[in-house]
């Protein structure tokens, strides 16, 4: 039997049908919707552990694809997490008394933030009348006249004392608006303002130098004098410290007590009674008053409504309405949506702020709970991932300015009390995201010690096809749609094949399976058709690739008309079909291409024309360097590889990358070599290594299917078909075109192990093996190569060595 025989497909091979046996269900109506995902057991598992443990730096990557269902994924499993959590602590933002730059922090139990801001409100207000009550009291009155009375008893005697002393030099101290002053007296009565300066300088020389003495000998009682008035102003204020305590102990006293195991709420119950008295006098009437008659009034009512600022409480995080731990998606995480930012507001043209100012950021609102963040977002943002990476290793959330980051010179401005922070952070991402990250940010590593990886892949087994089958089922639910019949629900499980490119995987690319349920609940709505049927599923793929291949249509349109060079019949020498696939943003097909070589004497060995012309890839490069070492090691170990052999992809103009045409090169240059013509009709994909096997490749489907409409357009003659690495035949997930063609005999798939099958299948010659003396079965392929290839080492030879050879070979002639 020869090789085309034995390396041809039959048409089961082409295609892995979903088996109507295994959905036990007429319609996804019987089926309970899918909570969850499928198949991927490893980054549940990792979730799970991942989500559980709360030690430090044990957050999550989650690795995977765009539309694996890693997204939706993550919000279920954490939904679930959370709803067994409580609820985190209020958070409020409160005035430092000592210092107003470092506003303070303050947590009291969930939901009770509301409450304990209104409890200080009322306190505030009702104290703002009720100190102004005490200090027009009697009460108050009497203490002070008190005071004053017993100060104006003492005044007096140090005056008499004052004018005892005063007598002596001829003056009395007399108390007026200016303070208490000596006048000289004249016949023991005080001097008038005639008589003053009717005196002569006799006279007033007198005056002065008893003046004089007088001053030091009563330094000491002006002394006390002073003393009398400073003690009365700490009488005084004591008195209304003493009593403006009272009442406002009195009124906080409750509150105190009913947070007395909160240290951080009775603290600052405690700063606010002290800067209260302290602040006292702001608290009574008196400044109305004076303000009834300054021009400037409106302002000094405004200062005095803002210095009672000081004593809002800003409710900076209130989860009264939250019963479980948060979950929060960052949807735009800038680093002040991170973070937090403090807000200014414009008073008569001048930027200022306040405690009250500061407003919260992601991390806050996640702070107890959960916080999902893509990868893409927050890379590229500025700060924005120093910034969370800081928070994370300080374990606490610091808001400050991004000019704090950059070591920029910013104004002055708040630095509030840091938030202790205790969040899972959840970064949703692709793998290449990940190791650059592990490989280059050391503290990535240390942040992120849990990798989830999503697999773009799953096992197609019975399990699966149920969970994708009530999959189908959760969206039909979900998005109101047309429940699929189980037909049509085998047609799903067949594309999913299709998109993973294995008979034995389903894909995990669950929006593109997503998209083909819309359309074709669509199309069921167009025909009026109470279920989702088979018919409906293939016309929504159709329509779906439709709106996409208008470059494929161009292309083809150009294999028709002759545009590009392509032979399907017929034998030539040099030249074969090779396969690519290209395409443009999600649709991608195969597109046959010719691929000529020329052999001639030379020692340049396999010459790439796409390199020299700065068309190739690394890979491709690499493919064809392979070929270099199989021809040596099959017929260069007796002589020099004395070839020059140009490979060209002709009507090529892009960038050609990829090592999966490296068999296909090789069969045209021992066709070249050899001079045995290839059919024409057989197009090669499959790369190769320096001992001839072949080896996979990928987008095997989309290149038969390509070289099967060229065929079709040029004219099917049941010779035609594709000749594919054998280890591919798992990844067929041929058309129903195709594999009716091949049903028919009208087309074939080969699949070959190694270079000898596949020669073989496009000459119709065996390849020969090589004796125990290297020498190939005379006709053979490789004893017509191996026969050109010894004549051109001969031919390459300088001709010194031509003579010498000749004269070796002189005298075994003679003996013959």
């Amino acid at each position: 039997m020869n090789a085309k025989e034995t390396c041809k497909l039959s048409n089961d091979q082409l295609c892995c049908g979903c088996k109507l046996e295994d959905l036990n269900f007429e319609s996804t109506e019987e089926l309970i919707p899918l909570q969850g995902v499928i198949g991927q057991d490893r980054a549940s598992r990792a979730l799970d552990f991942g989500l559980s443990m709360r030690k430090r730096g044990y957050n999550i990557y989650v690795s995977g694809n765009w539309g694996s269902g890693r997204n939706s994924y993550v919000r279920l499993i954490t939904e679930e997490k959370a709803i067994k959590e409580d609820a985190p602590k209020d958070w409020i933002y409160v005035n430092n008394f000592k210092n107003a730059h470092n506003p303070l922090a303050i947590s009291v139990e969930t939901g009770t933030a509301k409450e304990f801001i209104k409890q200080i409100e009322k306190i505030i207000n009702f104290l703002r009348k009720e100190i102004e009550n005490v200090f027009t009291s009697k009460d108050y009155e009497n203490a002070k006249s008190g005071l004053v009375q017993e100060y104006n008893v003492n005044n007096q005697n140090i005056i008499n004392e004052l004018n005892d002393i005063g007598a002596e030099y001829g003056f009395r101290f007399s108390q007026t608006e200016k303070g208490l002053v000596s006048i000289p007296l004249k016949d023991g009565e005080p001097m008038s303002e005639e008589e003053y300066r009717a005196i002569s300088d006799e006279e007033y020389e007198t005056l002065r130098g008893n003046s004089n003495k007088l001053s030091i000998e009563t330094v000491d009682l002006f002394n006390k004098l002073r003393f009398e008035e400073d003690e009365l102003r700490r009488k005084i204020k004591n008195l209304e410290e003493r009593m403006g305590r009272r009442v406002v102990s009195f009124h906080f006293m409750n509150l105190r007590e009913k947070y007395k195991d909160n240290s951080e709420v009775k603290d600052y119950i405690d700063a606010l009674i002290e800067d209260i008295v302290e602040h006292v006098e702001q608290f009574r009437g008196d400044q109305e008053q004076e303000q009834q008659a300054n021009p400037l009034a409106m302002f000094q009512m405004k200062d005095t409504e803002s210095f009672f600022n000081r004593y809002r409480m800003n409710l900076f995080i209130d989860n009264s309405e939250v019963d479980h731990a948060p979950i929060v998606f960052a949807s735009n995480p800038t680093y002040y949506n991170l973070l937090g930012s403090i807000e200014y507001r414009n008073e008569l043209g001048v930027m200022k702020t306040d405690f009250t100012q500061i407003k919260p950021g992601l991390l806050h609102e996640a702070n107890g709970g959960y916080l999902i963040i893509l990868a893409k977002d927050i890379l590229t943002i500025p700060y924005a991932w120093k910034g969370l990476k800081r928070a994370l290793l300080d374990q606490e959330i610091s808001i400050e300015s991004i000019g704090s980051q950059t070591g920029s010179i910013v104004s002055t401005t708040l630095k509030p009390q840091p938030i202790p922070l205790d969040v899972k952070i959840i970064v949703i991402g692709d793998a290449y995201t990940y190791h650059m990250l592990y490989n280059y940010d050391e503290e990535f590593r240390k942040l992120f010690k849990v990798m989830a990886d999503f697999d773009v892949e799953m096992e197609r087994n019975k399990e699966n096809i149920s969970k994708m089958s009530r999959f189908i089922a959760k969206h039909c639910e979900k998005d109101n749609l047309k429940h699929f019949d189980k037909k049509a629900v085998a047609k799903i499980i067949e594309y999913s094949s299709r998109l993973a490119d294995d008979q034995d995987k389903l894909s995990a690319h669950l929006n593109k399976l997503v998209d083909v349920l819309y359309e074709a609940d669509r199309w069921a709505e167009i025909y009026n058709s109470r279920l989702v049927r088979p018919d409906h599923v293939v016309k929504a793929l159709e329509e779906i690739q439709y709106r996409s291949n208008k470059y494929e249509e161009k292309v083809f349109e150009m294999f028709e008309d002759g545009t590009y060079l392509i032979d399907v019949a017929g034998y030539k020498v040099g030249e074969i079909n090779g396969l690519a696939v290209t395409g443009s943003g999600q649709y991608r097909f195969g597109k046959p291409s010719k691929i000529t070589v020329s052999t001639y004497k030379g020692r340049a060995g396999v010459v790439n024309i796409e390199r020299e012309a700065r068309q190739s890839g690394s890979h491709h490069d690499k493919g064809v360097m392979i070929l270099t070492g199989f021809l040596g090691d099959r017929f260069a170990k007796d002589k020099p590889l004395a070839m020059t052999a140009g490979i060209v992809f002709e009507q090529s103009y892009s960038i050609i990358d990829g090592d999966s045409a490296s068999s296909t090169e090789l069969y045209a240059i021992l066709s070249s070599l050899s001079g045995v013509p290839i059919n024409q009709s057989i197009a090669v994909t499959g790369s190769v290594n320096q001992r001839g096997e072949i080896q996979p490749i990928g987008g095997v489907n989309e290149k038969i299917e390509g070289f099967y409409k060229v065929c079709k357009l040029k004219g099917l003659n049941g010779e035609q078909g594709v000749m594919i690495p054998h280890q591919n035949v798992r990844n067929l997930m041929l058309c129903g075109e195709v594999r009716e063609a091949v049903e028919k005999g009208m087309f074939s798939i080969y699949a070959i192990e190694h270079i000898e099958q596949g020669i073989e299948i496009l000459t119709g010659v065996k390849a020969g093996v090589a004796n125990k003396n290297g020498n190939y079965p005379r006709g053979s392929v490789f004893y017509k190569v191996d026969k050109r290839l010894k004549e051109l080492a001969k031919s390459s030879e300088p001709p010194k060595k031509k003579e010498e050879a000749q004269d070796k070979e002189a005298p075994k002639k003679d003996e013959e």
